[in-house]
């Protein structure tokens, strides 16, 4: 099975931590050359130093606020100026968890804003250039939300959605040129915005934090968070020659917690 990413460039979103970084981490292990985009300097250059080098290859950052698509414009097209983009990673931090109700308009505007424009313009960037290589990889990380709403999380919820059906008509539209595009919906993981969704829901239920941990493990069949690589190890095979035919789909890394199939 054909997995090695050697020659291809992959710019990896929201990557200066967590589900972001923990992507570029097998992408680079794999072969890929990365550039990872986010908006804190001191963190992208740590998580730069720490991508494998092993192919030879050189990894670089760029700085972008995915809260102001115009500057997430240029910085992209700045980019596929010089360079051709194999492999996209599209990855953004979740909107502020809470119930449907009490979300403000501005709340559903700023993440669209953030997930569905953001994506719209990396992706209408960087297609020519996977376009005239023949060769394509859009990977979506959302959440399984796409497959069932998840409570406390309105706002999320309905953008998640949003993307998944943007990805899966673009997915039909670009397969002919050799160009996937997939979904991949993690569920508990264990970072940061795990910790806060846990916190969210502590408050709303007055409960702690543990007992609101322990109801979670509960609903997973493994018993257990997920760990970030394991979310990035799938980032990787399908960004890989072997999943050539795999476009459309959503695929959960989520332990079994998700009810529907």
């Amino acid at each position: 099975m054909e997995i090695s990413l050697k020659g291809k460039t992959a710019l990896v979103c929201g990557s200066s931590q967590g589900l972001g970084l923990a992507a570029a981490r097998e992408l680079a292990a794999s072969g890929a050359e990365c550039i990872l985009m986010a908006k804190t300097e001191a963190k992208l250059q740590k998580a730069v130093a720490s991508l494998d080098t092993s192919a030879q290859q050189q990894h670089h950052y760029v700085i972008a606020d995915f809260r102001d698509p115009s500057w997430v414009e240029q910085m992209v097209n700045s980019l596929t100026e010089s360079r051709t983009i194999h492999i996209l990673v599209n990855n953004t931090g979740g909107p502020t968890p809470g119930p449907i109700l009490e979300a403000k308009v501005h709340a559903f505007t700023d993440a669209y804003n953030q997930h569905l424009i953001c994506n719209h313009i990396l992706s209408q960037a960087v297609i020519p250039g996977m376009t005239a290589a023949g060769y394509g990889r859009i990977i979506n990380i959302i959440s399984t939300s796409v497959k069932t709403p998840l409570k406390n999380l309105g706002v999320s919820n309905t953008t998640r959605w949003a993307v998944a059906a943007w990805a899966k008509t673009m997915a039909n539209e670009l397969a002919p040129y050799g160009i996937t595009v997939n979904n991949v919906l993690p569920g508990a993981m264990a970072t940061g915005r795990l910790r806060a969704v846990l916190k969210s829901q502590a408050e709303t239920k007055s409960m702690s934090e543990e007992d609101v941990e322990r109801e979670w493990l509960a609903e997973i069949p493994m018993k257990r968070f997920g760990q970030p690589q394991e979310l990035g190890n799938l980032v990787a095979f399908l960004a890989s020659p072997a999943a050539s035919y795999i476009t459309g789909t959503n695929i959960a890394v989520d332990g079994g917690r998700t009810p529907a199939p």
